[in-house]
């Protein structure tokens, strides 16, 4: 007996999806549901899971190929007996009492080899996880995505207790040997073509003007610090600045909907197109390109739901585990350089959309303050740049900069409870 493997169909308009990787070799031992081969397309990079248990006897195209939606790409064989390692799961002496608040991971040890699938130990490397110490609920106490991603929303909650930075530049990389580098041009991934084409498209059709505003996010700030810990507890997930700054934008979109709405071809020429939901764009950025998840009916939603989705969205999208549907469709996206230090960007708006809002690095800085009775002061304030970038054949710059000042008021004068 056999089972195909097939390109599956990732989505209505998916009409063809590109191999990026084959995770087993032919000849290997596959068990059912264990991630074989990742692909690519016009959507979202996903990973594919064996059909079957078995053997993996033949793969009908290499690495790169671009196949039709329903091919066969690969063959699964009988199963053979393959003796497997033992592993004995042992707890570890029980750790000393800690607060509440402190959630700290799982205390499991493995003995022996470690079975865990090829995306579990690189989500795993990617969030400085120790795969020992991790329970697995696979076959055979496999360590699968799920429980890496469970070990390191609890990692996340553990540290929100400490006071950091929330906006932290990365630790620089290693520089590359050059002579090492390809000597030869090397072609671009299926992704960064397509983010290639899009971002060409995005300049060619609309007319970008940008707009940027310093805002005092203090008070954001001391609020995030007062119940970051409480709210880990609660919800299972860090309390980060992105949810204040969706939250905001979200109830700025609702005031003014011009700002979330797009521009449609009709036979009479060009129409607005007012959207009765916000479906906000999270640019998340990946080792291998630039993904948008959507959170949908943004409006919707409380903030600690709100804060939920762009965490499992963004897990998700760097563990190529997003459905199609979950990417693509948005009216307003928010995208963050501020966690690289950046000073201020100029983005380029996520097309059909009409405006695009660039959230920049957060620093302390030296302000004037004026009281009521126009006494001036100097004091050391959390500022933040924030740039919109909007599409000026549909958004007036008067309507751009109310839509700002309503952001920043919010921001400014925050006082909504986050659960």
């Amino acid at each position: 007996m056999s089972t195909d493997v097939i390109m599956p169909q990732m989505g209505e308009s998916i009409f063809e999806g590109t191999i990026t990787k084959w995770l087993k070799k032919a000849g290997d031992t596959v068990q059912k549901d264990e991630p074989l081969l990742e692909i690519s397309t016009d959507k979202v990079d996903a990973e594919i899971p064996s059909p079957a248990a078995g053997v993996l006897a033949e793969i009908r195209f290499p690495e790169g190929a671009i196949v039709e939606v329903n091919t066969v790409v690969a063959v699964i064989g009988d199963a053979v007996a393959v003796a497997a390692v033992p592993q004995i799961p042992v707890q570890e002496p029980a750790a000393p009492q800690v607060p509440a608040t402190q959630l700290p991971p799982p205390q499991v040890a493995q003995v022996g080899r470690i079975r865990s699938s090829p995306l579990a130990r690189r989500v795993a490397k990617e969030h400085g996880l120790d795969l020992g110490r991790i329970a697995g609920t696979g076959a055979e106490g496999r360590i699968t995505k799920d429980d890496v991603l469970r070990a390191a929303q609890s990692t996340a909650a553990q540290s929100s207790v400490q006071r950091a930075a929330a906006q932290q530049v990365p630790a620089p990389q290693a520089a590359p040997d050059l002579v090492s580098l390809p000597s030869e041009p090397v072609p671009l991934t299926r992704m960064r073509a397509i983010i290639a084409e899009r971002m060409v498209e995005s300049k060619r059709v609309s007319p970008h003007v940008y707009t940027t505003y310093k805002i005092d996010m203090t008070r954001v700030a001391r609020h995030r610090e007062q119940r970051m810990a409480a709210f880990a507890h609660r919800h299972g997930v860090k309390l980060t600045f992105m949810p204040y700054i969706a939250a905001a934008a979200v109830a700025a979109l609702q005031r003014y909907p011009i700002v979330n709405a797009s521009l449609e071809s009709d036979p009479s020429g060009l129409a607005i197109r007012y959207h009765r939901s916000i479906d906000l764009g999270i640019a998340v950025a990946l080792d291998w390109g630039l993904i948008v998840p959507v959170v949908r009916q943004a409006e919707q939603r409380s903030f600690a739901d709100l804060s939920r989705a762009i965490v499992d969205l963004a897990l998700r999208a760097r563990a190529k585990k997003l459905s199609p549907d979950e990417v693509g469709g948005s009216t307003f996206t928010l995208t963050n350089s501020g966690v690289f230090g950046d000073e201020f960007s100029t983005p380029i708006i996520n097309q059909p959309e009409s405006a695009i809002l660039c959230i920049s690095g957060l620093k302390k800085e030296p302000v004037v303050l004026t009281d009521a009775d126009g006494n001036d002061t100097i004091a050391i304030r959390s500022m933040q740049h924030f740039t919109l970038g909007f599409d000026h054949r549909l958004i007036d710059g008067a309507d751009a900069c109310k839509f700002m000042l309503e952001l920043k008021r919010a921001l400014e004068n925050w006082n909504q409870e986050i659960g």
